[in-house]
């Protein structure tokens, strides 16, 4: 618990996981005695953001999400799934009430909001027009706060050249995911980049080896900067985003998931050398 007060810079590339409450993690990530309820205190102080998944089985109420705000330093962030009875109902255009419901609940967290990720599973029926619809129905902000969207879409034959031109018109990022079981791109459609990082293995102390560690920090140094990393599948490698600096964020998710604090250490360890 030495470090337990101690938190990391701010930076253009953020690093985490997902969730803060696994028992796997007390005695290995969490130092022993830590007690539960300081565990998200101690995560937010070793990393430099978490995505939320609780909130996909449900939201949270305001002052909840206040809470968890307030237990973790300056410059961290959240980000946080979006409820699943949002994205897996049958007419997504019709669902306006509910996402305002959500955004003006989650605000709560104010700068320690990050991006709200959508999550259509492999077996969504999704429609064309229905999902240009209701993309139009996402707040590009809430209050005062611009909001950033990231796009989850794990069907396979959704994910297309059409769907990252309708990412693209709204600004709104779509997920790059490290797995053999989800659709896998680099195309960049957004101001900032949002990578999950799914191949931890548990023989394996940082989840990943050395190398791995490493090739990731020049990723995603080459995603700040502007550029695209040359060795990442895309969906249109010859169509390439504007250079400019953007904020980074990767998460190891899943997986070998006892594992995955110590890889977003040791990839954070990476950026800051």
């Amino acid at each position: 618990m030495h470090d337990l007060f101690t938190a990391p810079p701010a930076h253009a590339i953020r690093v985490g996981i997902g969730g803060w409450v696994y028992a796997p993690w007390r005695n290995n990530f969490y130092p022993p005695g830590l007690v539960q309820r300081r565990e998200l205190e101690y995560a937010s102080r070793q990393l430099t953001a978490i995505e939320i998944n609780g909130t996909y089985y449900g939201a949270q109420k305001p002052a909840t999400y206040a809470n968890w705000a307030a237990q973790t330093p300056e410059g961290f962030v959240f980000s946080a799934k979006a409820p699943q009875r949002i994205v897996q109902a049958r007419a997504l255009a019709r669902t306006g009430a509910q996402v305002e419901d959500f955004v003006a609940g989650i605000a709560s967290m104010g700068d320690r909001l990050g991006p709200l990720v959508w999550q259509f599973d492999v077996g969504s029926r999704l429609d064309r027009d229905d999902f240009a619809r209701f993309l139009e129905l996402l707040p590009a902000r809430v209050g005062d706060r611009p909001l950033r969207h990231v796009l989850d879409v794990r069907v396979r034959a959704f994910v297309d050249a059409a769907l990252l031109a309708l990412a693209r018109a709204h600004g709104m990022a779509m997920v790059y995911t490290d797995s053999p079981d989800y659709p896998s791109f680099a195309d960049l459609t957004a101001d900032f980049v949002y990578a999950r990082l799914m191949r931890a293995r548990s023989e394996v102390p940082t989840g990943y080896p050395a190398d791995e560690l490493d090739a990731w920090a020049a990723r995603a140094r080459e995603w700040a900067r502007g550029g695209e990393p040359a060795d990442l599948p895309s969906i249109e490698p010859d169509l390439r985003a504007p250079q400019r600096p953007r904020e980074v964020f990767v998460f190891f998710i899943a997986a070998a998931k006892e594992r995955n604090p110590h890889a977003a250490m040791a990839l954070l360890q990476r950026l800051r050398g």
